[in-house]
């Protein structure tokens, strides 16, 4: 099944869904109207049992995405409209209402409100010529889509600050060395191997896998010892729902 937006694809392959950023005349730049789209693709993901895993990428051969179409600035009619908009449709609130494994399978440019996308996926495979950055501060701006939380999330609050503050660009290795990617790719192999993975991660119990991703987001914030509590609850959940208890040494 392919269902066509204006500025993404989407594919579903059996337990599989491909969801593809389609501007690729403009890196597949983030706008308005993507915005919109992806909050009903990410909704539609959400509450389809038939979907099992998803995988998110860019179309054509210059980058996964841009970062933020740059042409819109100034175009939302005030700022507390704007602020309104982007409540109602809260695309990375989504992304965290996902219970299914999120692949993100990157090349070329990762920039931006791209590779803040990005860091809402559970697993990210990068092309070798993928290039990360954060540019926002050389234009006078902050990350303002969860990049100061999230990539610090995954890299450590040193070497993000340092990356934020220089905007420099990460290539895929150092990205692979620093924890920001989990593999690394030929580009020509990109797309099977996002499909093994995806194949791999359908084995796994769905119940299984939420309440994983549920103790993690959860628990992060949360000291250890509520965050085991936390993790006690899912498992007992999980049992109640038909799922073995862990063996625990006596």
């Amino acid at each position: 099944m392919t269902s066509s937006f204006q500025t993404l694809l989407y594919e579903k392959e059996g337990a599989i869904a491909r969801v593809t950023l389609n501007r690729p005349e403009v890196i597949n730049a983030y706008n308005t109207q993507m915005r919109d789209e992806l909050y009903q693709v990410l909704q539609a993901v959400r509450d389809d049992a038939e979907v099992g895993v998803v995988i998110l990428r860019g179309a054509g051969d210059k980058g996964f995405c841009a970062g933020s179409d740059l042409t819109e600035f100034g175009t939302a009619p005030s700022q507390a409209i704007a602020r309104q908009v982007r409540w109602e449709r809260d695309v990375w609130g989504r992304f965290l209402e996902i219970s299914k494994p999120l692949v993100c399978a990157m090349h070329g440019y990762v920039m931006g409100s791209g590779l803040e996308m990005a860091l809402l996926c559970d697993i990210r495979i990068a092309s070798e010529d993928a290039v990360f950055a954060l540019p926002e501060v050389s234009l006078g701006l902050i990350p303002a889509a969860g990049g100061t939380q999230t990539l610090a999330r995954a890299i450590g609050l040193s070497t993000t600050l340092e990356a934020l503050l220089l905007s420099r660009r990460i290539g895929a290795y150092e990205a692979l060395r620093i924890g920001l990617v989990h593999r690394v790719v030929q580009r020509t192999n990109l797309d099977r191997d996002a499909t093994a993975l995806a194949g791999e991660l359908l084995k796994r119990d769905p119940v299984v896998v939420r309440a994983i991703k549920e103790a993690m987001r959860r628990g992060a914030g949360l000291p250890l010892a509520q965050g085991i509590e936390l993790e006690e609850q899912l498992v007992l959940q999980a049992w109640r729902e038909g799922r073995a208890l862990p063996a625990v040494p006596s």
